[in-house]
């Protein structure tokens, strides 16, 4: 498999785009909340029919299971409510990043996916009123990720999550599309 297939398969729907590569109008900051509103529901309408053998599969050689992605998606969503709830109460704290890589790894990783989509369900009930309650100087509230030496405002910060929720999505639809599963 070349290069080019791998990051294909990498980033089904094409990299995150920078801060300065995006639209910021009302319109498209709704679209984005929007999708992180509408992921639980589509993750689950993918996952929920099948075996643990199809949710054991990488979605790309040397890639994550569907259900390490499933899975990664609770855990990152939940440090990105908490991300969002620091900066909305206190002056550009400095979030703590997390080895994702080592938290795939873990035994919490095994259970059914079901325990994850319910927990994604009720987070995003939550986080998506938070969201849409969010004020034009709101959204310009930042945090500092040390990994990447970035201030993420959290207009970009929803951007940044609209596109998560899709990119791991496309991951799961992919791999089913390559294996003809339904």
């Amino acid at each position: 498999m070349n290069d080019l297939m791998l990051e294909a398969m990498q980033y089904p729907i094409g990299r995150c785009n920078k801060p300065n590569e995006l639209s910021y109008s009302p319109e498209e900051t709704a679209a984005r909340i929007a999708e992180i509103a509408q992921l639980p529901q589509l993750l689950s309408a993918e996952v929920s029919e099948l075996t643990d053998e199809q949710l054991d599969t990488p979605y790309r050689p040397g890639g994550w299971t569907i259900r390490q992605v499933v899975h990664h998606l609770a855990d990152s969503h939940m440090n990105s409510f908490i991300r969002f709830k620091l900066a909305l109460t206190e002056d550009t704290p400095t979030i703590k990043p997390y080895r994702e890589d080592l938290w795939a790894k873990q035994p919490d990783y095994e259970v059914p996916v079901m325990i994850s989509l319910l927990l994604l369900t009720v987070l995003h009930t939550r986080w998506v009123f938070l969201l849409r309650s969010l004020t034009p100087q709101q959204l310009q509230r930042s945090f500092y990720h040390p990994d990447n030496h970035l201030h993420y405002t959290l207009q970009y910060a929803i951007a940044v999550y609209g596109w998560h929720g899709r990119h791991h999505l496309a991951h799961i639809q992919s791999v089913k599309l390559r294996k003809g599963w339904k």
